[in-house]
């Protein structure tokens, strides 16, 4: 084949989600990490007491799913499929479908970002924002209102979770009806 098809044959890589049996989380993003793909498995610290003890552990943000950035080729997901404890390659049918790469770099910013971060009903519809200063300075997401405190919810769609994170409501500007269009 020469380098002009072959270029051409290529598809591009997208972030996947992977279904991963219960607690198997760690394993799968190890395995496919030493594959040589590029895996993310956002994770937060949590303090856990037990009756002798106190420890802080580390747990998956989404349960039961990690995401795998490949091309959509039968040999790649075959590759994943393949992996000890991965139960499936989140899409329709046949067909697997990529999440969005702002979503993915929306957890990934939250999470770099040391804020507080907690799971959140999941959410489609609300007042969309950006924060426009801080540590969390540009990310897009839903502004909510607990009691006397806001936060800035991340939904992923695909897995129809969220995850939110306080911020300060004068670091926050609404989109505008052309910035909601274009996310659309």
């Amino acid at each position: 084949m020469s380098k002009i098809t072959d270029i051409t044959t290529r598809r591009p890589e997208a972030w996947y989600a992977v279904r991963t049996r219960s607690n198997f989380e760690k394993n799968v993003s190890a395995e496919l990490s030493g594959k040589g793909l590029d895996v993310f498995l956002p994770t937060f610290l949590e303090g856990r007491q037990w009756k002798d003890r106190k420890k802080v552990i580390e747990l998956p943000l989404f349960p039961g799913y990690l995401f795998a950035r490949i091309a959509d080729t039968n040999e790649a997901r075959l590759g994943i499929l393949k992996a000890t404890g991965v139960v499936q390659i989140l899409g329709h049918g046949q067909s697997i479908e990529p999440v969005p790469d702002e979503q993915v770099q929306a957890v990934r910013t939250l999470l770099s970002a040391n804020a507080s971060c907690l799971t959140h009903p999941f959410l489609r519809e609300g007042s969309r924002v950006r924060i426009r200063a801080g540590v969390l300075k540009g990310l897009e997401g839903f502004l909510v209102r607990l009691k006397n405190e806001f936060r800035l919810v991340i939904s992923v769609e695909l897995l129809c979770q969220s995850v939110a994170a306080e911020v300060d409501v004068q670091n926050v500007e609404p989109l505008t009806l052309m910035d909601q269009q274009r996310i659309a």
